[in-house]
């Protein structure tokens, strides 16, 4: 994909942008808080004969010493400054040992425990602001979320969705609906997280979270819901196959053509050698598989094994790893002449990685493939690719193979002040021959820019350029330029 000069002007624009908020963000960096903690405590007025300990706020402040800023990359500094941003209320009184170094280490184990995982992405909401904790800091409890709210402008073509998917976009033009205006509030987040220490069972940890992302991007929508106990997750959580921590950051919620980021019903092991290595495997429950149907021929059938996923990964610094995941699954349907139920295998795998080469700059990366996965995949997930009918034979059916790749570049004029770029792509090898409108590839270049005005305050501005390429050679593309506020609690 070439960009036009209506593409390059708005590039211009975004970088021209991006530069005058950094020179405003220099004028008021004092005000920002990037920072270990300065505690002040508040305690309720002594009464007499209280036989309760009344809670004991603690609050967070932001009073950073310069060296801790001229160390680690600038988008570590920023989740230090969120990780800083919090009140912690005593629930059974402040314990005399509270500005020990080992309390303190402790209660920042507990916070850094609500905030990094390994499935943790860019649009995620935040650790909560108000935290409530136990004396001994073996158990805290917060509830928290974010109100986002996102709105764009199509031109060249409108995408008939919230979200901008190459695979939506028209191939036939209507001058009635070229351009449009839409917002919505979707991907507003209420969640709960429970963490605590047992001397018999170990560590645990329960998490809750639902979005506004239904139907019309309003309806209260289940996002996550697990348990942890040490090394085991249960519940309704991240595919072990996702990376979300690789994709680059986005206003759009799509994301990049190629990201998977599936949510299912699993049971998963992963463990932690050294710091460093990290090993996971799970079986996992996934949705329907996405299966072309042949009326009178080929229908589907219900799932009745698991999916297989499994990583490694190598980690160095705060945020930095590579990752190798596989998945592997098996993928029912029905033969409707014979009655008959048949499986086809599918596998998938991902390489993945984000590093820091210099203080300021991220890079992302991201390069998957595989056959019978693609309803795990951003572009092809809206088609049924999982199987598809053979040319040869209209009873039956294969999984398709599908590739995507994905590279993003973020630099950070300060911690709280960041642009990226990024390139997608999503391709579709259907055995021949071919249908002629079938889709082919479908791709994203994506530009924007992000401030935080402070740890819990962020705004977005993005322009995205996508092309949908049929296997007849036609082709469209369509241009977003998008906004996003968001709030933090």
């Amino acid at each position: 994909m070439i960009p036009t000069m209506k593409n390059l002007s708005t590039l211009a624009i975004i970088v021209a942008l991006a530069a005058s908020i950094n020179s405003f963000a220099q004028d008021h960096h004092k005000s920002m808080s990037f920072s270990t903690p300065v505690r002040k405590t508040r305690t309720a007025p002594k009464q007499v004969k209280d036989t309760v300990q009344p809670p004991v706020i603690e609050e967070l402040t932001a009073e950073t010493p310069k060296e801790d800023l001229r160390s680690g990359s600038m988008v570590d500094i920023q989740k230090d400054a969120l990780l800083n941003d919090h009140k912690i209320i005593y629930i059974d009184g402040r314990p005399e040992n509270a500005n020990s170094a080992q309390h303190q280490d402790s209660i920042r184990d507990l916070i850094e425990n609500f905030f990094y995982d390994q499935f943790q992405s860019f649009s995620d909401p935040a650790a909560p602001y108000f935290l409530f904790m136990s004396r001994d800091a073996d158990l805290a409890m917060g509830i928290g979320g974010c109100v986002r709210i996102r709105g764009w402008y199509d031109f060249d073509a409108a995408i008939p969705a919230n979200s901008f998917t190459p695979y939506l976009i028209p191939m036939v033009k209507d001058p009635a609906n070229n351009s449009k205006l839409g917002a919505t509030p979707a991907g507003s987040t209420l969640f709960f997280r429970v963490i605590g220490k047992n001397k018999k069972l170990g560590n645990y940890q329960i998490y809750i979270e639902a979005n506004f992302n239904g139907y019309g991007g309003t309806d209260f929508h289940l996002k996550k819901a697990y348990a942890q106990l040490n090394n085991v997750t249960l519940g309704y959580a991240s595919s072990t196959f996702s990376d979300p921590a690789a994709l680059p950051p986005t206003v759009d919620a799509n994301g990049p053509a190629n990201k998977i980021s599936p949510t299912s019903v699993l049971v998963r092991w992963m463990n932690t050698y050294k710091k460093r290595w990290t090993v996971a495997g799970s079986l996992e429950l996934p949705k329907n598989a996405a299966v072309s149907t042949v009326s009178g021929k080929i229908g589907t059938a219900s799932q009745t094994l698991p999916d297989l996923a499994a990583f490694i990964q190598y980690a160095w610094g705060k945020s930095e790893h590579v990752r190798l995941a596989g998945l592997a699954r098996s993928i029912p349907y029905e033969d409707l002449v014979s009655h008959t139920r048949h499986h086809k295998f599918g596998w998938g795998m991902q390489l993945s990685t984000v590093v820091h080469p210099i203080r300021p700059l991220t890079l992302y990366g991201t390069f998957n493939c595989g056959e019978g996965h693609e309803s795990t995949t951003g572009d092809l997930q809206v088609g049924n690719y999982d199987l598809v009918p053979s040319p040869h034979d209209p009873v039956d059916m294969y999984a398709p193979f599908s590739l995507g790749w994905c590279l993003g570049a973020q630099y950070n004029f300060r911690p709280n002040l960041f642009a990226s770029v990024s390139y997608s792509d999503s391709r579709y090898f259907p055995r021949n021959p071919r249908e002629a409108s079938e889709y082919r590839y479908g791709n994203i270049l994506t530009a924007n820019v992000f401030w935080n005005l402070t740890p819990r305050i962020q705004a977005g501005l993005e322009f995205d350029t996508g092309v949908r390429k049929n296997w007849d050679g036609k082709s469209r593309r369509a241009d977003r330029l998008g906004l996003m506020a968001q709030f933090s609690f």
